[in-house]
């Protein structure tokens, strides 16, 4: 068989009185503490309140001084960059409508001098054109001057030659050429 529990010995001096089922109660609500926890809780609080004034609160203000100044550099610095890019975007578009406007003025340029020495080369060639056709009409007329006196003296020649042959007797030349004028004159 068990035996039941035995107290524990006790020390001298100390009184050890077995606890009731239902005694003694939460140690914070008893009331003959109370002045030693609001003792305790003012020095604690007290404590926590330096170290958290002294220590802890300076170094996340000091943390969020330094994380706001970077902000603020940071957003400066984004605020310049920003107008250095405006400033190199205005300065592309400029040097780009510049360069257009240049191109649009060489182009001009350049159309209008092959035009310029398109018209001179074709004048020139007109020129030359019209000098050949003046020296072809001039032969033309030369030969045809020469053809027609030619014509007329062959003719001449015909028309004595068929006389002579019909007749037997050789007409005068002058009446001949007298005849082949008047047959010209009507003809034209």
């Amino acid at each position: 068989m068990a035996q039941p529990h035995a107290p524990a010995p006790l020390k001298e001096g100390l009184i050890h009185e077995p606890a009731s089922e239902h005694g003694g109660g939460f140690p914070p609500f008893e009331s003959s503490t109370f002045v030693a926890q609001i003792l305790w809780l003012a020095l604690a609080f007290g404590l926590l309140y330096y170290l958290m004034s002294k220590i802890a609160l300076p170094q996340i203000a000091g943390i969020l001084h330094d994380r706001q100044t970077r902000l603020s550099g940071d957003l400066d610095q984004a605020a310049r960059a920003k107008s250095e890019a405006d400033g190199a975007r205005d300065t592309y578009e400029r040097a780009l409508k510049d360069a257009q406007s240049k191109a649009k003025g060489i182009a001009q340029t350049t159309r209008e001098q092959l035009a310029a020495e398109a018209e001179t080369r074709r004048k020139s060639l007109e020129a030359d054109l019209a000098v050949k056709l003046a020296e072809a009409e001039t032969q033309i007329r030369t030969r045809t001057a020469t053809a027609m006196g030619s014509v007329r003296e062959v003719a001449a020649d015909a028309a004595t030659a068929i006389v002579e042959r019909l007749t037997g007797q050789a007409p005068d030349r002058a009446a001949v050429e007298a005849a082949y004028d008047r047959t010209a004159e009507t003809v034209h």
